[in-house]
């Protein structure tokens, strides 16, 4: 199996998390092959940039199954497609919250429609213990759905989740903990290595997610907490120029949970201000085919 961070270099607590679990794992008393790539996008790590690799301006998580002939973000994502997806059953993709995102933990059910991947996928996200579990359908005959790495490892069958923690730059000793731990849940559940699976919390099944994005630049103050509960129209934070005049309420969406808010006051034309994602109160919703 193969776990993966850093393909947003400024997650930081993904990446510091992998690092200590090369450490946590005894190679002599595991069972299997366990890859771990700490960091993919070094030059944003490096440049603390977030979002892209600020070589080519590309995505590092939107680019699969990348190219030999391309960028440097395709020629890297392309050596990750071969040596580190396609060996691997199994994928756990890590991130967290980037420099300018405040955010709650949670993880991403992936979901193909094929039911036995889907079920797979379901226990290992089940496993790592988060408490909320954000539910993704994938189109994986639509090439537009299939450019991230969990979109592209469930084209290949693969079983994949996404789990993500970390907060505006920050590094604490939880939210790290709660990534390595949870890495280890997942070893454990699949035999690789001798640890017992704590029981799983119960679950938030959320979904739906939906974003505000700035129409100018300016500065965001935000009003809400992450992982706050909101009712559709309710106030979340609040926009005003570089003098401090106030030009507008930022207003939630639709009714739900808020899964990141903006941890900066800097704004620009496009940036997400605040992702809210439904509850879905009676469990998880079958699979639907996701709109082209």
């Amino acid at each position: 199996m193969s776990f993966v961070s850093g393909a947003h270099g400024t997650e930081y607590t993904s990446v510091v998390a992998l690092t200590k679990l090369i450490e946590r794992i005894n190679p002599t008393k595991l069972s299997g092959t366990v890859i771990i790539v700490p960091l993919l996008n070094v030059a944003s790590f490096e440049q603390m940039v977030p979002h892209v690799n600020p070589v080519d301006k590309k995505g590092m998580n939107a680019q699969y199954p990348g190219s030999p002939s391309g960028t440097q973000t395709e020629r890297a994502l392309g050596m990750v497609a071969e040596q580190v997806v396609k060996p691997a059953d199994v994928i756990v993709d890590l991130h967290g919250g980037d420099l300018d995102e405040d955010l709650r933990p949670y993880s991403y059910w992936m979901r193909s429609g094929n039911s036995a991947q889907d079920s797979a996928s379901r226990a290992l996200d089940v496993a790592f213990g988060l408490d909320m579990v954000i539910v993704n359908d994938i189109d994986v005959t639509n090439p537009a759905r299939t450019r991230s790495l969990s979109g592209f490892a469930l084209s290949l069958g693969k079983t994949t989740f996404v789990a993500e923690a970390g907060r505006s730059g920050l590094v604490t000793a939880e939210e790290t903990g709660l990534l390595v731990s949870g890495s280890l849940n997942v070893l454990a559940s699949l035999k690789m290595i001798d640890r017992a699976v704590p029981p799983s919390p119960k679950i938030s099944w959320v979904g739906h997610d939906m974003r505000v994005r700035a129409d100018s630049g300016g500065m965001f103050y935000a009003t809400a907490l992450r992982g706050s509960r909101v009712l559709k129209g309710a106030k979340v934070g609040y926009i005003t120029d570089y003098v401090g005049r106030k030009t507008s309420d930022v207003l939630a969406p639709q009714a739900g949970v808020v899964s990141f808010i903006r941890g900066v006051p800097s704004l620009a034309k496009g940036s997400t201000i605040v992702t809210i994602v439904e509850v879905f109160e009676g469990g998880p919703q079958p699979w639907t085919k996701p709109a082209p």
